[in-house]
């Protein structure tokens, strides 16, 4: 009689099962119970946002200004930043003071709005702000308040509205604590793949396992942060006296820079161009409404 090759008595040996299936849901509920002690252990309510929020509570502010201040000198000691007496240095830093002018404003008015108090975090900033020469149309605003603007992004930005919504919003990462917040979810990472190897997953089940991890639950918590940071520069940039309605051109302008070589939304860390239009239209009234009852000369700190 010919064997089936299929069959699971006629060549395999004792399946190994008891003991050692006992052992590996052991090590994983082990696992379980941490990740979830630290997840409910580290959660706290964001001010802007009236959203809970996962950041680890052993990082202190100063730890998180350090290792901005780190970051930012490495990328400058690799950059080539430009002469902070040149016209486009002297136009960026201003529209930075006018930004950074309203954080207290806008976190207060945002934190009442969800019947929270603001936390104002970010006046232990030591604000700074760069720019580097690059093709690149790109800024960021590290913790801490380390920022730069790379001239690839005025171009792009056409105007000091569009640029004020740029800076704005990588101003936002940094106020919101986005940083911190992707450390504790490479933690929780971390413990995943742990667990895995731990319990005896082959490779490719553990990649699996992380991959399904990543568009259920990474990839969507990114663009949830992009989301985020749009709304709270956009009112920023409003505050400031700046037209908030210069955001969808703008946007419509980076996603023509681009060529349309962004990935499909659900394998991406940002909101597709129109996705990201849309919830600005949508944002634009209250926008507005910022403008009116914020926009006046305000003093702003020095930023170096």
């Amino acid at each position: 009689m010919r064997n089936d090759p299929f069959s699971r008595s006629s060549q395999q040996g004792p399946r190994r099962g008891g003991l050692f299936g006992n052992v590996r849901w052991l090590v994983l509920l082990a696992f379980a119970g941490y990740a979830a002690f630290y997840w409910f252990s580290n959660r706290s309510v964001d001010p802007y946002t009236g959203e809970s929020v996962l950041i680890d509570s052993t990082l202190d502010v100063d730890q998180e200004k350090a290792l901005g201040l780190q970051a930012y000198q490495e990328i400058l000691a690799q950059e080539r930043p430009l002469d902070p007496n040149a016209q486009v240095s002297r136009d960026v830093r201003e529209i930075a003071q006018r930004l950074i002018a309203k954080v207290d404003v806008v976190e207060t008015a945002l934190a009442e709005e969800h019947g929270l108090k603001p936390g104002h975090f970010s006046r232990g900033f030591d604000w700074e702000v760069n720019v580097i020469q690059s093709d690149q149309a790109n800024a960021f605003c590290l913790p801490g308040g380390k920022m730069a603007v790379y001239t690839g992004l005025v171009p792009v930005a056409q105007t000091r509205d569009a640029m004020a919504v740029v800076m704005g919003h990588e101003i936002a990462h940094a106020l919101l604590r986005h940083g911190a917040q992707r450390m504790a979810q490479q933690k929780l990472t971390q413990i995943g793949q742990m667990a895995g190897a731990a319990s005896g997953m082959d490779p490719q089940q553990q990649q699996m396992v992380m991959a399904a991890m990543g568009y259920g639950y990474l990839l969507p918590y990114a663009r949830s942060h992009e989301t985020q940071a749009d709304e709270v520069g956009l009112m920023l940039a409003a505050a400031a006296c700046f037209d908030p309605r210069e955001a969808v051109p703008l946007w419509e302008r980076m996603g023509q820079a681009s060529g349309g070589q962004a990935p499909p939304e659900f394998s991406s860390t940002h909101p597709n161009p129109g996705t990201r239009i849309q919830n600005l239209q949508a944002l634009m009234p209250k926008a507005m409404e910022y403008r009116q009852r914020y926009c006046e000369s305000a003093g702003a700190p020095a930023t170096q």
